[in-house]
C-alpha cells in the first residue's frame, strides 16, 4: 500500500433512502474519496401509494417502511457501521404526515431526515459521478415522485475530487406520481398515455430550456433505468455488476415503454428482468425517461447503480473527517 493509500481512514457508514416506491439501505466504507460496498439492500414498500388522493401517508405504506427499517437496523448492527444517516424524499415531503414515519424511524433507533429537492439533487449528482471525469453530465434520479435533474462537471484535481454544479432542479414528476394521475386502465390506454406524456414534457421542459448546452452523457439513476438494462439484458436473476455502467439507447426505451403499456401488472410482472413490485410503476417510468431522453437530445443513456445513496455516504464521511 502507497503512502497516500496507509495514512486514509476508512469510517464504515450505514446510509437509508427512504422514497416514493423503494426504501433502501448501503452500507459501505469510506473516507471521503472511495467507497467501498459493503452491503445493500433495495425493497419496493411504495409509501407513495395513495398519496395524492389523499394527502398523507397511509399506515399501511408506513408499516411496509418500518418493517424493512427493522431488518435495516439488523443488518447494521451485524456489519458495524459506526454511523447511519437516514433520509426521505419526495413521498415524505408532500404528505401532511411525514412525522408520522419520521416518529416511526425514530422508535427504531433511526434518526430520519426529510431532506428538500435541491439537496437530494446534489446529493445524487455527487454519487453518480462517483469516479467519473468529465464536463457537461446530465444525471436524472428517477424516483416514484419526483425526478432530480442535475447538470454539471466532476473532476479529480491535486486538491481533491470538484463537483461543479451549474443547474439542477426538482421536479414533480415521478412513476407513481403519473401513474396514479393519468394510466388509470390496466392497460393503460393510448390516450391516457399521451396525456401523461404530454403533461411530463411540459413540467420538464423548463429545465431543458435553461441549459447553456446540450448534456455530453446522460446518466440514469434508480429503479426504472436498472430494470429497462435488466428486461434488456434478459437477467432472469438481477445483477448489478451487468446493469451498473450497461447502456440503454432512445430505442431501448420506447420500445420497452409501447411494449409493455400493452400488458397487464399481471402480465408484466412475469416479464423476465422485472421486479415483479415494479411491473405497476414501470411503464409511466419508461415514459418518463423517454421525454428526458428527447428533451435533452441524447441518443442513448449510462444506467448507474452509483447514485444518492453513494452521495450519502460521500457526505456522511467528509462530516465524521
Amino acid at each position: 500500500m502507497d503512502s497516500e493509500g496507509a495514512s486514509r481512514r476508512f469510517r464504515r457508514i450505514a446510509a437509508i433512502d427512504i422514497g416514493t416506491v423503494t426504501t433502501r439501505l448501503l452500507v459501505a466504507d469510506c473516507d471521503g474519496v472511495e467507497v467501498r460496498e459493503v452491503s445493500r439492500i433495495t425493497t419496493v414498500t411504495h409509501l407513495g401509494e395513495g398519496l395524492r388522493a389523499t394527502g398523507r401517508l397511509s399506515a399501511d405504506g408506513m408499516q411496509r417502511v418500518a418493517d424493512v427499517l427493522t431488518r435495516f437496523s439488523e443488518e447494521i448492527a451485524r456489519t458495524g457501521a459506526e454511523v447511519t444517516h437516514a433520509i426521505a424524499t419526495s413521498a415524505a415531503r408532500d404528505a401532511a404526515n411525514s412525522r408520522d414515519l419520521v416518529d416511526a424511524a425514530a422508535a427504531l433507533g433511526i434518526s430520519l431526515r426529510v431532506i428538500p429537492g435541491a439537496l437530494e439533487a446534489r446529493l445524487s449528482f455527487a454519487g453518480a459521478t462517483y469516479g467519473l471525469d468529465d464536463d457537461d453530465i446530465l444525471i436524472d434520479d428517477l424516483g416514484g415522485g419526483s425526478t432530480e435533474l442535475v447538470f454539471g462537471s466532476a473532476h479529480d484535481t491535486d486538491e481533491g475530487r470538484l463537483v461543479d454544479i451549474e443547474a439542477s432542479r426538482s421536479v414533480d414528476v415521478g412513476s407513481r406520481r403519473v401513474l396514479d394521475a393519468f394510466l388509470i386502465s390496466d392497460p393503460p390506454r393510448t390516450a391516457e398515455l399521451a396525456a401523461a406524456a404530454e403533461w411530463v414534457a411540459g413540467e420538464m421542459r423548463p429545465f431543458f430550456e435553461g441549459l447553456r448546452d446540450r448534456p455530453r452523457t446522460l446518466i440514469t439513476l434508480a429503479g426504472t433505468g436498472t430494470t429497462l438494462s435488466a428486461i434488456t439484458q434478459g437477467l432472469a436473476v438481477y445483477d448489478p455488476e451487468r446493469v451498473h455502467k450497461s447502456v440503454l439507447s432512445g430505442a431501448d426505451v420506447a420500445d420497452l415503454r409501447a411494449e409493455l403499456a400493452t400488458m397487464s401488472v399481471e402480465r408484466r410482472r412475469h416479464v423476465v428482468g422485472m421486479d415483479p413490485a415494479r411491473a405497476d410503476v414501470i411503464v409511466a417510468g419508461a415514459l418518463i425517461l423517454e421525454t428526458i431522453m428527447a428533451l435533452a437530445g441524447v441518443d442513448e443513456t449510462v444506467v448507474s447503480e452509483h447514485d444518492i445513496l453513494y452521495g450519502i455516504v460521500l457526505a456522511g464521511a467528509a462530516e465524521l473527517r
